[in-house]
């Protein structure tokens, strides 16, 4: 989709990425507010990275690699991008920095009951693995 650019995202960005994840995302992070964003972009300033078209935000993916794995957070497409091709050029570019960083497998958060996301995942050759769950706890802030 050659009028959709795919880049990282600046510090100066972080409340236009919040609200377009209101707007585009399923779901809330306890990392989904300013200073999380923020502590994200300075610590990996490639791992967010946005589509846009024409200076417009039309999708998210946060690659992240701490040096063993990649993972991959936050793909959302704005509605009205849907099946355009925007998740595929979001995710192809994520792909491209793991290899260029030495990655060897990526995984995808992807909510359960999120059955779009999971179509959309499966047809971007991803698959459940089903020997793993994921365990969680909140640190204190």
């Amino acid at each position: 989709m050659a009028e959709i650019r795919v880049r990282p995202a600046t510090a100066a960005e972080v409340e236009r990425v919040l609200a377009f994840w209101k707007e585009a995302a399923r779901g809330v992070s306890v990392s989904d507010d300013s200073q999380g964003v923020t502590r994200l972009i300075e610590r990996d300033p490639e791992a967010l990275l946005l589509a846009e078209r024409d200076g417009e935000l039309v999708g998210t993916v946060i690659a992240g690699f701490d040096g063993w794995r990649c993972h991959l957070y936050r793909l959302a497409v704005a509605p009205a991008w849907r099946r355009r091709g925007v998740a595929t050029a979001l995710v192809e570019a994520a792909e491209l920095r793991f290899a260029a960083v030495g990655g060897r497998r990526v995984d995808a958060m992807v909510l359960e009951d999120n059955e779009r996301a999971r179509r959309v995942w499966a047809a971007l050759g991803y698959g459940r693995q089903r020997d793993w769950a994921r365990w969680v706890k909140p640190l204190p802030r």
